[in-house]
């Protein structure tokens, strides 16, 4: 990465990390069941709720439960259940269009990552029908308070269920945008196990594993707080002591309890402290190729802490010793070591392969470029890479069989691509100055528009 780069998108960073304590984040509420729910709605006058979800979920009659406690209370609901894995910016549209023909007052996001992020991405454009969400990419550009949100996880390992993220796929480009706003965090969560026994166990291995990726990311990146660290602490431990258990056996309802736990507090240290380049490429695997988000991860995990090396080895090897993965006197390099050892392990043992199948030379470029936008500035990654350096990471988990051109060739092309692309430095300059008065406003006035936010939920 060109220097003057780097430079900026450290003072962005920082300019972030100062804010962090003034910052409008909040915890979802945690509710015990979907009658504490309903309850909460009728006090709130809701009289009909939208239940954004996908057609497994209703196959399945997952909801059954929560649409009866709606019924006994009186709260008539709608339901929603195209949502797909990756959701589209057309399931969005249509969900919103569901909202208000039917007169919503409220959302319920019912299911695993794809049906939250369409939940609130969906609030999202009900409170703002003149932006589009492609104009909602990145960071505080929402800015309006969503309509009431109560997430209900169906598996253990987004945590969108507590975080400001969402992302959303174009269904033209098949690119990811995320999303990052102080208004998307939801404004309660039901944590019930009993939404998560009926998992097949290929999903809870790599919706753990994504937990994992979360708590990680966020120990490891530059812009952590003690309370992000703790949180992230707590949740690689408990899914070293209980994920293998709810793979094996899906009816455990401990681990099942504990899985959630983890997913929650794994949730809330990246909403504060980010994530990193896994998830950056993750989303353009996904956007491109449709890969589940929770498989990319797991896949790329390893070979990412492989890759940072000494940039990350200090705050892995706290993380492994205080974890419990690593011995807690063992030195810094061992325990670093012994962590990636560990993720490796975990994916063997679940069936997650070391590669991903289909990925087309000819296609990195453009998905490198794409983790490199949504990684930079805002990712505070303990070592910044450019779509040249990230390029090298989709060769890295490229099954062998798709590897049929000249990776070196590919390597020159998009050194060249970006090198075209990029400013001047002078340019960058400018641009780095305009970041961070940019990121001041919008701080400002995502502490004004939090204020509102809790008036209008209270």
């Amino acid at each position: 990465m060109h220097p003057v780069r780097k430079l900026w998108c450290r003072i962005y960073q920082t300019a972030f990390r100062i804010a962090l304590p003034v910052l409008p984040y909040r915890e979802p509420k945690p509710l015990k069941t979907f009658g504490e729910a309903a309850d909460l709605l009728v006090r709130k006058k809701i009289a009909r709720v939208l239940i954004v979800t996908d057609r497994n979920i209703t196959q399945l009659g997952l909801a059954r439960e929560l649409e009866q406690d709606l019924t006994e209370r009186g709260v008539a609901y709608t339901i929603f259940d195209e949502v797909v894995p990756n959701p589209t910016i057309s399931n969005v549209e249509a969900a919103r269009e569901r909202y208000l023909a039917d007169g919503c007052g409220a959302i319920i996001a019912f299911g695993g990552g794809s049906a939250m992020d369409c939940a609130k991405v969906t609030g999202a454009r009900i409170v703002r029908p003149k932006k589009p969400v492609t104009k909602m990419r990145g960071i505080l550009r929402v800015l309006r308070p969503l309509p009431l949100l109560i997430a209900v996880p169906t598996t253990a390992g987004t945590g969108s269920e507590t975080t400001l993220a969402a992302v959303i796929t174009d269904d033209k480009t098949h690119y990811k945008y995320p999303i990052n706003d102080f208004c998307l965090i939801p404004h309660y969560a039901v944590l019930d196990y009993r939404t998560t026994l009926g998992l097949p166990a290929h999903i809870t291995a790599t919706t753990g594993m994504d937990a994992l990726v979360h708590a990680t990311e966020a120990y490891i990146g530059r812009s952590t707080t003690r309370e992000t660290r703790e949180r992230a602490i707590e949740a690689v431990s408990l899914i070293r002591s209980y994920l293998l258990r709810a793979y094996r056996d899906g009816s455990d309802a401990e681990a099942r309890a504990q899985m959630l736990h983890a997913a929650y507090c794994a949730g809330i240290a990246f909403t504060k402290s980010y994530v990193g380049y896994v998830h950056a490429v993750a989303h353009s695997l996904g956007g491109q190729y449709g890969i589940a988000h929770g498989l990319a991860n797991a896949v790329l995990l390893p070979y990412f802490l492989d890759e940072y090396g000494e940039a990350c080895e200090k705050r892995l090897a706290e993380l492994a010793r205080r974890s419990g993965v690593a011995a807690a006197d063992a030195e810094d390099a061992e325990a670093a070591r012994t962590f990636i050892t560990w993720t490796r392990d975990m994916n063997e043992q679940m069936g997650i392969p070391t590669t991903l199948p289909g990925i087309r030379n000819e296609d990195i470029p453009a998905m490198a470029a794409h983790a490199d936008a949504e990684g930079n500035p805002l990712y505070p990654v303990p070592r910044l890479m450019d779509a040249h350096e990230l390029e090298r990471m989709y060769h890295v988990v490229q099954d062998p069989a798709d590897a049929d051109g000249d990776a070196e060739g590919t390597h020159e092309t998009v050194g060249e691509t970006v090198a075209a692309a990029a400013p001047a430095a002078p340019g960058i300059v400018a641009r780095m100055k305009r970041a961070v008065r940019a990121a001041g406003r919008r701080a400002r006035r995502a502490a004004r528009r939090a204020r509102t936010t809790i008036r209008h939920n209270r």
